[in-house]
């Protein structure tokens, strides 16, 4: 296939993958309904063109062990560099009701939930920025909160990737108003240009400060790693991380205690929160937690 077979996006485009198995991505799938054929196939499945810069491609697996999926992709759009985003459903022990946005990677020994050990994924800071924003914006009218979760899962790609989810408690089915807020703001979010990027470390699961900070200043996070997941971190993937987060200018920590980590020491500026000016938009309600760890995806 010729690269003239695919649109042509001005910018580096984003790439849905919506995985059937997934009820919200079933459901973002239902609501999109079935945009044209880009021309493109991955597996015999079309990629097809939601809007100027946005594909969608349905995966019949698990979005959690689609391993390497950077490789199926056609030459003509791997050499583009899209962003992968996987909608899906968070599931909680807690039943926090949120709207959530993270990057992908294992920073510990463990890979539980796909991808690597100690492997990250490459990140895209103003795109996930972009999609919090957006799902903030569309969640306060439905009384739902939105927040950054850390760097905790895979699948393990070399493209930047991230999840965008709405969380639901057990098994329950998510809402089909959060469905359509999740939708709306992965076809809409557009990254806003001067947002000052970092890595983020320390905090809780849920990064309720790095949350708070992206909507209210013009911060943009790559990989948010959580406090348990830098007291298990070594150097090697410490500095994974923030070559992971493109365009960093530094780390930032969530509290003073965070910025004295052996492994984080010299991995690039320590900045603090006042290093980026303020946003227009209100602060809305945060995600709390500080629990280590999450039964969620």
């Amino acid at each position: 296939m010729s690269p003239s077979a695919l649109p042509p996006f001005p910018e580096r485009p984003r790439l849905i993958v919506l995985a059937e198995p997934d009820p919200v991505a079933r459901g973002v799938a239902e609501r999109w309904g079935t945009p044209v054929s880009s021309g493109a196939h991955v597996d015999g499945a079309p990629i097809r063109e939601l809007g100027r810069g946005v594909l969608v491609l349905r995966r019949p697996g698990p979005h959690l062990h689609d391993e390497r999926l950077e490789q199926r992709l056609p030459e003509e759009l791997r050499g583009r560099q899209p962003t992968v985003v996987f909608p899906s459903v968070h599931r909680s022990e807690r039943g926090d009701r949120c709207l959530t946005v993270h990057p992908l990677g294992n920073p510990g020994p463990r890979a539980d939930l796909g991808g690597r050990p100690r492997t990250l994924v490459p990140t895209d800071p103003g795109a996930m920025a972009a999609v919090l924003r957006a799902l903030y914006e569309r969640g306060r009218s439905l009384g739902v909160p939105a927040t950054f979760e850390a760097t905790h899962h895979g699948p393990e790609l070399e493209l930047p990737a991230f999840f965008a989810e709405v969380a639901v408690k057990g098994t329950e089915p998510p809402p089909t108003d959060e469905i359509g807020a999740l939708a709306d703001a992965l076809a809409a979010a557009v990254p806003e240009p001067g947002d000052r990027v970092a890595l983020a470390a320390g905090g809780g699961h849920y990064a309720p400060r790095f949350t708070d900070l992206v909507r209210t200043r013009r911060w943009a996070f790559g990989h948010i790693l959580s406090r348990y997941a830098i007291e298990e971190i070594d150097r090697p993937t410490a500095l994974a991380a923030y070559a992971g987060t493109p365009g960093a200018q530094g780390w930032l920590p969530a509290r003073a205690l965070d910025r004295h980590h052996p492994a984080l020491e010299g991995v690039g500026p320590v900045l603090v929160e006042t290093d980026a000016p303020t946003r227009s938009e209100g602060v809305g309600a945060s995600v709390t937690s500080t629990s280590p760890r999450t039964s969620g995806t």
